[in-house]
């Protein structure tokens, strides 16, 4: 039987899936998806469960059940390509003859001294319950300090705000503005949102180090009792392991996906080297292209000479339950309205995979 062997049930691997098992596949072919969960998490929404405002349930989708698909739920050590398998925790290997990595990131703490001890983090859903019993657990009046104001630090802050109106949020942007990357009127908005529910933007800033309840923004001591770390990503070990050519650790592909080489690998999601910034859109659409090459090469059919420009309709972003901003096709919507949107992607893609 010939195995296609699927890394991690993010994304790209989900989307894979969707469309793999919806139609007729090879007589014989089998599937494996080998993750360290039984379930999909919505990475997306790891704010939410971290602020206590969405339930765990909430965040879970129930991975597909089909005669083709074997689920193996594992920690993975390391893939040796030249062998092609994947070695796992419990000591198993798993061959295969065509592999999707799509194993995500872990937080990049850029060396700076007592990140990684002393930050709660929203990269795994294990961690972002920890965090959860961690921003619960404080007393009235307490601090915390948010390091870093991308997406996800924005989405924290304000829904940590809605949770717990009595705690004390400090969000750290290195910018001189937040969202500085998009139209001034995105950033505006986001801003007057902050101010006006207290929770403090610090521009500007320079995390130098971190240590037990307290941070150094440049050289400013600043008392917390909670630090989140939301400032960068980079590959997980497995991947980072690898010795292939990277761009910043992520994987430098072809145009079909996979890696020079070794052209049986593919790469999907956050770890793939693509001139995007890492999302699930990105993922889903990586992976709709990987499944039409599978299908190419599954019927010994000639690959197009170019493959089609991925292009991506923008991003959504919530800021409470009420509130949210979005950038589609060049333009900025703000407001109830954005939120609305952010909810119907929500609820149509559990639809589509639960």
């Amino acid at each position: 039987m010939r195995k296609l062997v699927l890394l991690g049930a993010g994304y790209g691997n989900m989307r894979i899936l969707l469309r793999l098992l919806n139609k007729e596949l090879p007589a014989d072919l089998d599937i494996t998806l080998i993750d360290r969960t039984p379930f999909h998490s919505l990475k997306t929404e790891f704010y939410a469960l971290a602020a206590g405002t969405s339930p765990d349930s909430d965040i879970r989708v129930a991975l597909p059940k089909h005669e083709k698909l074997t689920v193996i739920e594992a920690e993975i050590l390391e893939i040796d390509l030249e062998d092609k398998a994947v070695l796992l925790g419990n000591g198993d290997a798993v061959r295969y003859d065509e592999l999707v990595i799509g194993l995500g990131c872990e937080d990049n703490y850029h060396e700076v001294p007592g990140a990684a001890e002393y930050t709660d983090s929203i990269q795994t859903i294990g961690k972002s319950r920890n965090t959860y019993k961690k921003l619960q657990g404080l007393g009235g009046g307490a601090t915390v300090g948010i390091v870093g104001a991308g997406l996800s630090g924005i989405e924290l802050a304000s829904e940590l705000r809605e949770s717990r109106p009595d705690l004390k949020i400090k969000l750290f942007d290195r910018g001189p503005r937040i969202m500085k990357d998009f139209p001034e009127r995105l950033s505006n908005f986001v801003k007057g949102w902050f101010d006006k529910h207290e929770v403090e933007v610090i521009s500007n800033s320079n995390i130098t180090e971190v240590g037990e309840k307290v941070l150094y923004n440049h050289e400013e001591k600043i008392p917390v009792d909670v630090v989140v770390w939301t400032a960068g990503i980079q590959p997980v070990k497995s991947v980072l392991d690898l010795e292939v050519e990277k761009d910043r650790g992520r994987v430098i592909l072809n145009q079909y996906h996979q890696i020079p080489n070794f052209e049986e690998v593919y790469v999907v999601g956050d770890i793939a080297a693509l001139p995007h910034a890492p999302s699930a859109q990105l993922a889903e659409e990586q992976a709709e292209q990987i499944v039409k090459v599978l299908r190419l090469v599954w019927n010994n059919e000639a690959l197009p000479a170019e493959m089609p420009e991925i292009k991506l309709k923008g991003f959504m972003g919530s800021l409470g339950k009420k509130q949210g901003f979005a950038y589609l096709a060049d333009r900025t919507v703000t407001g109830r309205i954005a939120r609305l949107l952010k909810s119907g992607v929500l609820w149509m893609y559990k639809w589509h995979n639960g």
